[in-house]
């Protein structure tokens, strides 16, 4: 999906210091407890295809309902960057 689709934004809700270890390239941080708080004025679009991740995946099902209820229509939740089986960045 990623690669298929020009406008993805793919969301790490992880901590600061997690996504400095290791992330997805090109992956934008908002950390699930700043989800409510930060995500309209950073993700401005609510039409926007939104792939959101995390560890293992309980943080990123969270910060998806917040996500869908604060009314964003294309949320894809696939889980945790353990699982994740290509390339990522950062200081690991």
């Amino acid at each position: 999906m990623i690669s298929a689709l020009d406008d993805v934004i793919v969301l790490d809700v992880r901590t600061q210091p997690e996504f400095q270890r290791m992330r997805i390239s090109g992956a934008v941080l908002i950390p699930h407890t700043e989800i409510t708080n930060r995500a309209e004025a950073e993700l401005p679009d609510k039409n926007a295809v939104i792939l959101v991740y995390c560890q293992s995946g309980r943080r990123s099902a969270l910060a998806s309902e917040s996500l869908a209820r604060l009314g964003y229509t294309s949320i894809y939740d696939f889980g945790g960057i353990n699982s994740w089986p290509f390339e990522v960045v950062g200081d690991n």
